[in-house]
């Protein structure tokens, strides 16, 4: 009988604290608008720091998001997104994740975490697949990481008031995350 590993092999992995690189990550959002159209949108100023574990339920993940830095390439949206309609970025300037635990379920990784956006904390997982590990150009190491998550905006305190013509943007939000992140020495 041969034993196994309690999590299986990741190649390449390698345990240490790595910082997202921000010419190389993408943090993204999605909601109905109007019922059948989507507005997508990125922020495009963060800071993700990813410390892997000698064995991965180890790790752990923090990350703040500047929502003044949305952007959906709609500069008069992106404005009513930052008043306070919506983010109300004078008085909540960053969104923040903090994991609480790494779990294997199946053929995935799951980040179990609080997310704190516009002043609440609520329990988000992320659905994560690790993309790789491997050399950075520069003579350092690199990591992989894709993410996603859904939220219902509504658990955020973000309750938009409608028009008289019905649901103008949708509760849930989905959202996705591309994170290269730079193994620190």
């Amino acid at each position: 009988m041969n034993p196994t590993p309690a999590t299986p092999t990741i190649p390449g992995y390698l345990a240490g604290t790595w910082k997202a690189d921000p010419a190389r990550c993408e943090i993204t959002f999605s909601v109905r608008q109007v019922l059948v159209s989507k507005v997508r949108g990125r922020f495009t100023g963060h800071d993700v720091t990813i410390v892997t574990g000698e064995d991965p339920p180890g790790s752990s993940v923090a990350a703040t998001i500047d929502l003044a830095s949305v952007d959906t390439g709609n500069e008069r949206r992106d404005a009513h997104l930052r008043s306070a309609a919506y983010f109300e970025v004078e008085e909540y300037p960053t969104m923040s994740y903090r994991s609480t635990g790494i779990r294997r379920t199946g053929e995935g990784w799951f980040v179990d975490g609080e997310l704190t956006f516009h002043g609440i904390t609520r329990q988000v997982p992320l659905a994560v697949a690790v993309k790789g590990f491997g050399p950075d150009p520069s003579g350092g190491r690199r990591a992989s990481f894709s993410a996603t998550a859904r939220i219902n905006r509504r658990d955020f305190g973000i309750d938009i008031a409608m028009d008289g013509t019905g649901l103008v943007v949708g509760e849930k939000v989905s959202v996705g995350l591309e994170i290269e992140a730079v193994l620190q020495e």
